[in-house]
């Protein structure tokens, strides 16, 4: 299975193409763009109603977050519920706290239906604080689960070797193999009569009174419902002004001792680091996660990496790093994931989007959303997690600060753009984008003497592209597309690769 970065991470070895033999011309009830946890299981959902349903993939199942995910179930989240309590109110917390309850109940559901075997483990998680800020921040946390009946119980020992001064435990989380899970969901689609189009890239849509038509890179599709499962839809919308990207890191450890935790664990550090474990070919190995950062923000992204490592053998007994790698996510402005109808549609395109750190949860989640609101018209969520709310206060500062940051980096990237005369200037395993003359480019210059050189300019909003050193690949600080050193787009919201000018061999 390949995913969107150059670091291999630990589920890739569930190698499976999933493309069926369509008939692209014929019509389906919905449409869904995205092979991920949000897309497939939202598909089968509808196909168990008796919908028509195909999955277009712009790449393999998988391809994106969740093939990087660090696959943790948990109740609990990025938002806390004194947040929520204090933004959206006691009601709407508590329906909050219904939510991850609910999704963790559909994927237990899925997997018993299905005869799913993906490592699906029911653990409790420990909260830990760590100075004296944590300490009162645990409080907070607390205080407003315990207002949300959310259990959270105060204990004197944890099971990591994490020195701590406050720590709660928290029953019945869990996490399992996200792959295993979407590779048996996508099998269980495809029995019912589901089709997936794999290698797919839809780069547009047109709303029409009795369908949608979409514009794919295999020509038109025409659906009565569109869902953009893409973590960002394309095109500018309202979205891309309320979300902001983010980057975390994983590796995947073996422990001299063998003494693994058997729980799920996280710190309030920020960013946090987050903890669990993962057998692997008979033995454990350790997934530790964190140095989150904006998308396109880090000078070094390899250095993220060293610092996690450090971080984790300052703590750990450390055998073996195996795996490392890094995946992307979105950060919602006031807090709450956007599942619903996209903004300025005409009430039949859907999207998901602002997970924060929670994507196995609300990925899960959009798809009885999804469901209901396509079936019967109206969920319980609905109106809680609408792409269209609008909260004045809750949100502002982050919403003036993430738009802010965009404008900043359009204008700095566009004003104080690096000139180079020649490309000898570039040292091998360099990367730069450079102005000549009155364009800017982006130039790769592999070890052994290959350049690779690209427009420097994301197709999408006209940002300038930056070069992500751990994963070979450049992003774009503005709104999170993403693309390899040949410009072949990775992820949205583009829908379009950087143009490439030319790969030569220096001589």
């Amino acid at each position: 299975m390949y995913r969107d970065g150059a670091r291999k991470s630990i589920w890739q070895d569930e190698i499976k193409r999933f493309s069926t033999e369509n008939d692209l011309h014929q019509w389906f009830d919905t449409a869904i763009i995205g092979g991920g946890i949000t897309g497939i299981s939202t598909a089968l959902k509808l196909q168990e109603s008796g919908q028509k349903c195909i999955i277009i993939e712009a790449a393999n199942i998988g391809f994106g977050t969740t093939g990087g995910t660090t696959a943790h179930l948990n109740d609990f989240f990025d938002t806390t519920y004194a947040q929520a309590i204090r933004d959206f109110g006691l009601e709407n917390a508590k329906l909050y706290a219904e939510s991850g309850k609910d999704a963790i109940h559909i994927i237990d559901s899925n997997i018993k239906k299905y005869n799913i075997s993906c490592d699906f483990i029911r653990r409790s998680a420990y909260l830990f604080a760590l100075d004296e800020d944590q300490e009162k921040r645990l409080k907070d946390i607390v205080t407003g689960a315990a207002q949300v009946g959310h259990e959270m119980l105060y204990v004197n020992e944890i099971s990591f070797p994490i020195p701590f001064r406050e720590a709660v435990l928290i029953p019945a989380q869990g996490y399992f193999h996200p792959i295993k899970y979407i590779k048996a969901l996508c099998e269980a689609f495809i029995q019912l009569g589901g089709s997936i189009e794999e290698n797919c890239i839809c780069e547009d849509h047109k709303e029409h009174d009795d369908d949608i038509i979409l514009t794919t890179s295999k020509g038109e599709i025409k659906a009565r419902n569109v869902i953009y499962a893409t973590h960002i839809p394309p095109g500018i919308n309202l979205l891309h002004f309320t979300n902001a990207p983010y980057r975390s890191y994983a590796m995947a450890f073996s422990l001299k001792d063998d003494d693994y935790p058997r729980e799920l664990g996280y710190d309030l550090c920020d960013p946090y680091h987050y903890y669990r474990i993962q057998e692997f070919e008979g033995e454990n190995l350790l997934i530790a996660g964190g140095e989150d950062h904006k998308t396109g923000h880090s000078d070094d992204t390899g250095a993220c990496f060293s610092r996690l490592e450090n971080y984790v053998r300052k703590h750990f007994n450390v055998e073996t790093a195996y795996y490392s790698w890094s995946s992307q996510y979105y950060e919602p402005i006031d807090g709450f994931p956007y599942i619903g109808k996209l903004p300025g549609s005409q009430n039949r395109i859907y999207v998901a989007t602002g997970f924060r750190g929670n994507g196995m949860i609300f990925g899960t989640l959009s798809s009885q959303i999804f469901h209901d609101l396509i079936m019967t018209g109206k969920n319980k969520y609905e109106h809680l997690f609408s792409p269209a709310r609008i909260k004045p206060i809750a949100g502002f500062a982050d919403f003036v600060k993430e738009n802010a940051t965009v404008a900043f980096d359009y204008v700095k990237d566009k004003i104080f753009v690096e000139r180079i005369d020649s490309l000898s200037e570039i040292k091998p395993g360099e990367a730069k984008v450079f102005r000549y003359e009155s364009e800017t480019y982006a130039l790769y210059k592999e070890i052994n003497g290959t350049f690779h050189l690209l427009r420097s300019t994301c197709p999408h909003a006209s940002c300038e592209v930056r070069w992500n050193s751990a994963e070979l690949s450049w992003d774009c600080p503005c709104h999170g597309s993403r693309f390899n050193v040949n410009g072949k787009r990775l992820t949205g919201p583009s829908t379009q690769d950087l143009p490439k000018i030319f790969p030569f061999q220096k001589r």
